[in-house]
């Protein structure tokens, strides 16, 4: 009875790792509805990634709400373009991410939507927007989706190429490069440092926004504002990670940016993700919400095991 309880038990507590791991910010593909054509900004561009089969592009389509009768042109990333927008970029990468990307209303801001987030691994809708601010890319609504499981970062390379067919704007190149390299930064951090993605955003967000505001002259001085907002933020990073972010903070600090307006955007920005992160610790606090459930089942699941042995 004991080895059959036993058995019973690790089952369980296999089924429970979907269970613990929240999704914020992003949005089911099921939510989003088909609207009619802004004549002033244009028609939404869907995007996708050069190695998708025929089955898998159709279910990009579907995930990305692309209906056979709506208004939206279609295109695809190579390897070509990658190498366009990063530098050093690899020209036989295999691209499975795409995008569907929609002009908005100047001052509307970004929003991102990542409509398959169990195949989006690495990247969160707010790493995206961090980077997408980066490039130079404002004012837009944005959907991400993959057939399978892919880190996602490809998918910036889409938007790039959308973007730009979408507004007749011509990307600044070095930042294009410099933002990918945020991406992976991002990515790196929240993979390697035990920080959570909301906080590598909140992070990366808060050192831009002082990069704006103080204007740094040099190297020292970006490094300076790293070490500061990882102690205020309570945020401890090998030496490595810390190099690293340096490094990029350095270089976005010497991009060409309207850094008064690039200011404000990120003001909005951080605030977002302070009420994201708040909201949730406030859940883990009161055990309401997402938090709340995961406790109920953990207790009723100990409640049913103690009942075997009893």
């Amino acid at each position: 009875m004991k080895k059959q309880a036993f058995a019973i038990l690790a089952a369980l507590c296999l089924t429970t790792t979907t269970v613990a791991t929240p999704v914020i910010g992003h949005a089911s593909s099921s939510t989003q509805t088909t609207s009619g054509v802004n004549e002033k900004l244009g028609v939404p561009i869907a995007v996708y990634g050069s190695s998708l089969t025929a089955d898998e592009k159709a279910s990009v389509k579907a995930s990305l709400n692309v209906a056979a009768d709506e208004e939206t042109e279609e295109i695809t990333i190579t390897g070509e373009d990658i190498a366009k927008y990063i530098q050093d970029g690899d020209a036989r990468a295999r691209l499975y991410s795409s995008a569907k990307i929609t002009p908005a209303d100047k001052g509307e801001g970004l929003v991102i939507n990542i409509v398959t987030p169990d195949n989006i691994t690495q990247v969160t809708s707010d790493m995206y927007s961090n980077a997408m601010l980066t490039a130079g890319i404002e004012d837009a609504k944005v959907d991400v989706a993959a057939p399978k499981k892919v880190s996602g970062h490809s998918a910036l390379a889409g938007i790039y190429k959308a973007y730009e067919v979408t507004t007749g704007k011509k990307l600044d190149p070095e930042r294009t490069d410099v933002a990918n390299q945020e991406l992976g930064v991002a990515t790196d951090l929240a993979k390697n440092s035990g920080v959570s993605d909301d906080k590598v955003s909140q992070l990366l967000t808060e050192i831009k926004q002082s990069i704006a505001e103080q204007k740094p002259a040099t190297k020292e001085d970006v490094a300076k504002i790293v070490d500061d907002k990882l102690s205020t933020l309570k945020i401890e990073l090998s030496d490595q990670d810390r190099q690293l972010l340096i490094d990029l903070m350095n270089k976005i600090s010497k991009l060409d940016i309207d850094f008064s307006k690039w200011s404000s955007q990120l003001d909005q920005f951080n605030n977002t993700l302070k009420d994201k992160i708040s909201n949730l610790k406030n859940d883990m606090d009161s055990n309401t919400g997402f938090w709340a459930s995961v406790k109920e089942f953990f207790q009723n699941l100990a409640d049913t095991v103690k009942g075997w042995f009893n």
